[in-house]
């Protein structure tokens, strides 16, 4: 990953207010490593390459956080109801919180695959379907933005969707046609 492609994801990423909103009240609730990742890290890139509005497309805001100590539902529960109470309507409804520490419990029965243990919410980013899909972002107590992005960022700069060369899903197709018809410049790479 380039110097030069960080600075240009932290400048798209400073100039969204919405996911600087989302990442300055997720600091200050100081969840045990947490990132924002996924399409409230990727789409507002897409739009600035696109020219589209920074929100265009923006469903939600996909955190996760890693705490071993506790993978109940019940801890998780308090964690998502804490998270919610932080933002006023819309981003109430809009950012969801996970634990990465216990989404093995859920995953296979969910999405009929195995999913083993994570060690850390930046290990999530790299089972996620596509090259594209894997970045997450932390704003540090100094303001310096964290980037965990573990195939590089030259995917999404050049609106590339490839499927994750490391973890072949069945849904890589039908996740990278439904962004593609939200910005049809992408191009899929199934190989």
């Amino acid at each position: 990953m380039s110097g030069d492609q960080n600075q240009r994801l932290e400048a798209i990423v400073r100039a969204t207010p919405s996911l600087m909103h989302v990442l300055t009240t997720m600091r200050g609730l100081d969840l045990p490593d947490w990132l924002i990742f996924s399409g409230a890290v990727y789409q507002p890139v897409l739009n600035h390459l696109t020219g589209r509005d920074p929100d265009y497309g923006i469903k939600d805001y996909d955190v996760g956080y890693f705490d071993p100590a506790d993978t109940s539902y019940d801890a998780e529960d308090v964690v998502i109801r804490r998270v919610a109470e932080a933002f006023a309507s819309p981003l109430k409804e809009m950012v969801e919180v996970r634990n990465q520490a216990r989404v093995h419990l859920w995953f296979e029965q969910k999405f009929g695959e195995p999913y083993e243990p994570l060690s850390s919410s930046a290990q999530a980013l790299s089972r996620f379907t596509s090259t594209v899909f894997s970045v997450g972002i932390r704003l540090e107590a100094d303001d310096r933005l964290t980037v965990h992005a573990p195939f590089g960022l030259d995917d999404l700069f050049a609106m590339r969707l490839r499927p994750n060369p490391s973890r072949r899903t069945g849904g890589f197709l039908r996740t990278a046609e439904a962004a593609q018809r939200r910005w049809p410049e992408l191009v899929i790479l199934e190989g």
